[in-house]
């Protein structure tokens, strides 16, 4: 992952927050939210330096349940569902605030069609979402912008409309973490360090991503907060607004406060150049904004599935949520991350309720993370970064405390989200100790007539003679294509390999180093062309990984295979257009050297 991709991701997020957070907070203080509104930017920046350190630290991973897990696996593990709960209620809030901004009646029940499509596209475990995140990021980046310098010219009526804070500090401090809302994007980033494309002269061995990392927060830090707090300034320029009921009011239109950037682009714009484009770039911030928070639905629900499968894997959640389907995915993972933000939005049904449900999350798991790390002295960090975090985590535990005591549904979803992963994690270790009691008797692994080669690609092949010329064959299958392989490394007299590579979106160490006995379906497969070859055996190799063309192309080259066969794909165009066309892939990054046959 680059840094526009890294970039689009935390975007998706961070970016997003502004379309709902602006209108909440001119229905908690008025024509006074200016004010919360900077203070949270300010938060978000300091959030955001302390994720620049975090991420610098963890390039294997920098979100609370892997860079916690070494201090304390109890710590990380209610970290992660706090994480669990943000991630929940981000997409139910995404999803609603999309249709609430396009306008369409009864929104809940769009916006729980729309997760559970979503929900239903994972299920064949789709491809590209940061090159997706990227391309709806931009048309909403130059959005924002032309909203901003539309706004400009507003900002004298603005700072005329501008009123002092009311009220005691406790009353404003209430208000000010009803809407810290622009933050949950920073875990998704620090999750995907381990993707991140290394920093040159950095290796596997000593990974660093602080080249890719550092400027995705930082740009996308800069953006969220000076668009945040000039939006945020420009809408007190909009005369006649009033608080009803919790919602927001306007002159010519009611219940504006969870569309309030569409009402101040029809506003500023249509005053600049008439109602006609007024209206028309209100649609156009309704519809990039509403795709962007869809992306963000889908970015949530893929973290969840995520960090539900790394759980399973540590043995922390039964092993349901790692059984995967035949494309690579966890389905029980998968219904879980759709069915609660259904449950959500439609019971739910009003931003200010998801807001509070939201918050209690993501502050949880960020003063988690930045808690853990700033007092972990075995970390190479300056003292003033030290100080920071600390200072942030101060922050962080007493808005998190607040929402607990002041926010009673907050408490209830923190509560049952906490109770409910702590009895699921209980019984997995009930049911380890129990099987760990039980001798398990001694068994005598069958030798398998097999010639072997490395289950991970990146290792030098055995019994390759020098100079040789090979035929790589990727296979999933017993049919023609592994007869066609077979046939023409016999006629050829070429030394053929057969891979098999068990593609798999989640990834964990343990399933780098799996061996290809483990898989019952690469086995048979094995088996049945050890037979079909006769007097000519094949190598084997065997890989899992997120990628099935990448490492056909790495295979390639590291056996020097002259020649690769592939055998055309059996699904249907739309899963092709979902997952990614391999055979595609792999000749756009195959060697010129090695020739591609696809046999059909």
């Amino acid at each position: 992952m680059d840094v526009p991709r890294a970039a689009a991701i935390l975007y998706g997020d961070w970016g997003t927050s502004k379309a709902y957070v602006i209108g909440l907070a001119f229905a908690v203080a008025g024509y006074a939210s200016f004010w919360l509104i900077a203070l949270m930017c300010v938060l978000t920046a300091l959030v955001g330096i302390n994720y620049m350190i975090i991420c610098r630290l963890y390039p294997d991973g920098g979100g609370v349940y892997a860079s916690v897990r070494h201090r304390s696996e109890v710590i990380s593990i209610v970290g992660a569902f706090l994480l669990i709960a943000d991630y929940l209620v981000t997409a139910a809030i995404s999803a609603l605030s999309a249709f609430q901004y396009l306008g369409v009646p009864h929104p809940e029940k769009f916006a729980a069609a729309a997760i559970l499509i979503i929900g239903l596209l994972n299920l064949l475990g789709p491809k590209h979402t940061g090159g997706l995140a990227f391309l709806i990021s931009v048309p909403t980046l130059i959005v924002v912008v032309v909203l901003g310098l539309f706004s400009l010219p507003h900002m004298g009526e603005a700072i005329g409309h501008l009123q002092p804070l009311h009220g005691g500090f406790w009353s404003n401090w209430a208000g000010f973490v009803g809407i810290v809302l622009a933050l949950s994007g920073v875990e998704a980033i620090a999750n995907a360090t381990g993707v991140m494309r290394l920093d040159p002269g950095s290796t596997d061995a000593q990974p660093s991503v602080r080249k890719t990392s550092t400027p995705a927060i930082l740009w996308v830090m800069i953006e969220v907060c000076i668009f945040t707090a000039l939006l945020g300034l420009a809408m007190h320029a909009l005369g006649g607004l009033q608080i009803a009921h919790g919602d927001v009011n306007a002159p010519h239109a009611e219940g504006v406060r969870d569309y309030m950037l569409r009402y101040m682009g029809e506003v500023f714009v249509g005053g600049a150049l008439g109602p006609v484009i007024g209206h028309a770039f209100g649609i156009a911030v309704s519809i990039v904004f509403a795709l962007l928070l869809l992306s963000a639905v889908n970015t949530a629900i893929v973290d969840l599935i995520t960090i539900q499968f790394l759980m399973s894997r540590d043995r922390e959640l039964p092993n349901i949520f790692q059984r995967l389907n035949k494309w690579g995915v966890p389905s029980a993972g998968m219904m879980l991350a759709t069915i609660v933000p259904m449950l959500l939005v439609i019971l739910v049904k009003d931003m200010a309720g998801l807001a509070d449900l939201y918050a209690v999350g993501v502050v949880g798991a960020i003063a988690t993370n930045v808690g853990a790390t700033a007092t972990d002295r075995k970390l190479p960090i300056k003292p003033w970064e030290r100080t920071l975090m600390f200072a942030t985590f101060v922050v962080m535990f007493a808005i998190e405390m607040s929402l607990l005591i002041d926010k009673p549904n907050a408490r209830y979803f923190a509560v049952t989200i906490l109770a409910v992963g702590l009895i699921l994690r209980g019984l997995v270790q009930e049911r380890r100790a129990k099987k760990e009691a039980i001798p398990s008797p001694q068994l005598i692994p069958e030798k398998l007539p097999v010639d072997l080669a490395p289950a991970l690609p990146k290792e030098p092949p055995i019994a390759v003679s020098v100079g040789a010329e090979s035929i790589l064959c990727a296979i999933r299958g017993t049919g023609r294509t592994l007869d066609f392989a077979l046939k023409e490394a016999q006629e050829t007299g070429r030394r053929l390999y057969l891979l098999f590579v068990r593609e798999q979106p989640f990834m964990t160490e343990q399933d780098s180093k799996r061996k290809w006995q483990q898989d019952e379906e690469a086995s048979e497969v094995f088996r049945v062309a050890k037979e079909k070859a006769g007097d000519h055996p094949p190598l084997f190799a065997y890989a899992v990984s997120p990628s099935a063309a990448e490492t056909i192309v790495d295979v390639a080259a590291t056996v020097g295979a002259s020649r690769l066969i592939l055998g055309t794909p059996k699904r249907n165009a739309l899963i092709n257009l979902l997952r990614g066309n391999v055979i595609r892939e792999v000749s756009n990054s195959l060697p010129e050297e090695i020739d591609l046959l696809v046999y059909a």
